[in-house]
């Protein structure tokens, strides 16, 4: 069954009775290639467990069922469930859980279905949702290898953005911390229906296995970033002072001692000089 073919969606959704919800931000692939794409690129190893997130009516888990041992579809829309349940059928290595992924117990639920496999995460992640539910991965516990997730391009481009560019950000540092994140390839509209109002990508977060930075004080490392972001045209130095009880002259002294201005702004500060940041503060 080509799921990706407008009239087999249109057909199965209208068997169910049921329409897109926008609520969701639910848009179908079109285009047969691009779920083929996004399941060859989301892991490197094939005997594992590929946790999926928003399945819609199955075009990519059939391809992630294809490649990998397992697949743990988690899909909000109970209507899509029974639709779901016909799509999936021929696979036996899938299964579909009706859940919203921000609710669901993700150690618990890798521990039993995984069976000591490795795991991945592929998604498409409507953009209300993208940063809450990376974050929700990531802080989960759960040593997932990546995360594939195709996003609205704006949003692949600040999760990919380098220090010192104008799309760098308070989560892309964030991400720095817990991996690193490339983008694959860009999604037009037109390879939706309904097609979105934007472009999309698609992103792959290799996570590290063990900690890359390990500043003395994680919470003052996260307070750093937060406060630089929240205050973003304010030099770091009075972003910090707004926020931290430390006297303007050790902030900047900090700074300039790990070779930066003392008026520098935040978004010049890469993740690893968060980190070190936070460390001579913390001395």
């Amino acid at each position: 069954m080509d799921l990706c073919r407008i009239d087999v969606i249109r057909r199965l959704m209208a068997e169910q009775n049921i329409t897109l919800k926008k609520g969701y931000g639910q848009n179908f692939l079109i285009n047969p290639t691009i779920p083929e794409e996004i399941a060859e690129a989301a892991a490197d190893k094939r005997d594992m467990m590929m946790l999926e997130i928003g399945p819609g009516v199955g075009c990519l888990t059939q391809e992630l069922a294809l490649r990998y041992e397992k697949v743990v579809a988690v899909e909000i829309d109970r209507g899509l469930i029974p639709i779901l349940a016909k799509t999936m059928a021929e696979y036996e290595n899938v299964k579909v859980i009706n859940a919203d992924i921000l609710k669901t117990d993700l150690a618990a639920l890798v521990e039993k279905e995984g069976e000591g496999r490795e795991v991945s995460v592929c998604a498409n992640l409507p953009y209300y949702i993208t940063t809450p539910v990376l974050m929700y991965l990531i802080e989960s516990g759960v040593p997932f290898r990546s995360l594939t997730v195709m996003v609205q391009k704006e949003v692949a481009e600040r999760l990919t953005a380098r220090a010192g560019s104008a799309d760098y950000g308070a989560i892309t540092a964030v991400l720095g911390y817990y991996g690193e994140a490339k983008m694959l390839f860009t999604v037009t509209a037109d390879n939706f229906l309904p097609p979105p109002k934007v472009d999309s990508a698609v992103v792959r977060i290799d996570l590290y296995p063990a900690p890359k930075y390990t500043p003395k004080s994680k919470e003052l490392f996260f307070g750093l970033i937060k406060a630089a972001f929240e205050m973003r045209r304010k030099t770091l130095v009075n972003a910090i002072s707004a926020r931290y009880p430390y006297p303007k002259e050790k902030i900047a002294e900090a700074l300039t001692s790990l070779g930066f201005p003392a008026d520098v702004r935040g978004e010049r500060l890469a993740t690893e000089d968060f980190a070190a940041l936070s460390d001579a503060l913390s001395l």
